[in-house]
């Protein structure tokens, strides 16, 4: 068992899927940036298309979707990011080549199939493409036979499925029913289709669940032959997404019992064969992200881990983000505001953050640690964050050896939390994120 040190993990931080993280942004970054980053892009590039509607609306979510349940809503959605895509395909740099495509929300699947293809031709069209893998996430509820057509045909080999849990009464309890049997068909379906990564994101930490219930999706997991796992715990924040006071508050699990799930699920996976990536996430040995792993060349962006080892992630459609080694722009959150921008001929970016060199700097050792478990930070720096560190050093969750930091690898659990002592904007900001663990 980790060891477990409360106090340690009293202190919400953030998930550093970028750094400085989405909180610093501001509005002093948007269109002007965004089209001096993207007509400087070269090399290989990643692209994100956000997908902001879903055909049900879980309690927990946290997503920027709306339901998908007016036509005229989605195609006016569609229509601007048809238009987006054509705009940024004639900004991007000459010398770009697109080797990754993503599909995010929400839930893509709440499109129709036919709308899929259209993108896919718009990027096919506009996009300089040049043999890239595509990727999906897809919700098991709405997956029909019709969508599995169009994935092969367009030549999706990596998704992700929403499962979350295989518990009837938790599913209930956060409002996303779907039984085990659209899970085994959504999986069936898929493999059919032509997908050789397949990524189930489960949760724990989820208002009356036990170890039993989490130890029966877990095997569930397995059994169903998935290539990755994320295993999040869930972050209830109601004050912030109003749809979470749905939720039972008085039964969720607290933190020695959401702590004691994260190691269940660590332990069960590496017992299984899987490989770890940090301590939430895993992959069986032949999949890219194992890999990764063992040739230290693991990544963390806007999707979490990644074995993508490109420095530019553009993304397309409401609330998307995108990444350039100098700066970071989101795209206007509202999908109505989004579309008029486009119709004005003008790229939506509306917030974002320079990342100077500080930034850099800092944001190469978080990535590290979390990516890694180790980061060369520097002697003097470590010395100046001695205090910071003392509590992690003396439990033997950490060691210093000349320039070098190393998380061990019973301090995992706390990885996100030493992380922290890098960013440079903590101390500055009192904005709430999710629990460590």
């Amino acid at each position: 068992m980790w060891p477990y040190h409360p106090e340690l993990l009293s202190v919400p931080v953030p998930r550093y899927t970028s750094y400085p993280t989405a909180v610093e942004f501001n509005d002093r970054v948007g269109l002007a940036e965004q089209e001096a980053a993207l007509a400087q892009v070269s090399g290989d590039i990643s692209l994100y298309i956000h997908i902001p509607f879903c055909e049900q609306i879980c309690w927990y979510c946290g997503c920027n979707t709306a339901a998908a349940n007016k036509r005229s809503r989605l195609e006016a959605y569609l229509d601007a990011l048809h238009h987006e895509i054509a705009l940024t395909g004639v900004k991007l740099g000459r010398q770009a080549r697109v080797r990754r495509v993503a599909f995010g929300g929400g839930s893509p699947n709440a499109l129709q199939p036919t709308d899929f293809v259209r993108l896919a031709d718009a990027l096919t069209l506009h996009m300089p493409l040049e043999s890239p893998e595509w990727s999906v996430e897809i919700d098991p509820r709405h997956l029909t036979s019709a969508w599995g057509t169009v994935m092969a045909v367009v030549g999706v080999t990596r998704a992700s499925l929403g499962v979350q849990t295989f518990a009837p009464n938790l599913q209930a309890a956060i409002g996303r029913i779907q039984p085990a049997e659209q899970i085994e068909q959504a999986t069936a379906l898929l493999r059919r289709a032509g997908v050789t990564s397949l990524n189930f994101d489960l949760m724990y930490g989820l208002p009356g669940q036990t170890m039993d219930d989490l130890k029966d999706s877990l095997d569930r997991t397995i059994a169903l032959g998935a290539d990755r796992v994320a295993l999040f715990g869930y972050a209830h924040v109601p004050h912030m997404i109003a749809r979470q006071r749905r939720i039972d508050a008085t039964a969720l699990p607290d933190q020695a019992e959401r702590f004691a799930m994260a190691h269940f699920g660590y332990d069960h996976f590496t017992k299984e064969g899987y490989v770890p990536v940090g301590f939430d996430h895993f992959a069986l040995p032949g999949d890219p992200m194992a890999e990764a792993v063992r040739a230290g060349t693991l990544r963390r962006n806007f999707q979490g881990f990644t074995d993508d080892r490109s420095d530019v992630l553009v993304g397309l459609g409401s609330t998307a983000i995108s990444c350039f080694p100098q700066v970071i722009v989101q795209n206007e959150k509202n999908a109505g505001r989004y579309g008029m921008m486009i119709s004005q001929d003008r790229l939506p970016g509306m917030l974002g953050v320079i990342r100077s060199e500080d930034d850099r700097r800092r944001g190469a050792v978080i990535e590290a640690l979390l990516c890694r478990g180790r980061a060369e930070v520097g002697a003097a720096w470590l010395a100046s964050l001695a205090p910071q560190l003392a509590p992690f050093i003396e439990r033997g969750l950490a060691s210093i050896d000349g320039a070098w930091l190393t998380i061990a690898a019973d301090g995992l659990p706390y990885a996100r939390t030493i992380a922290a002592l890098f960013d440079g904007y903590r101390g500055q900001s009192q904005h709430r994120f999710s629990s460590a663990v």
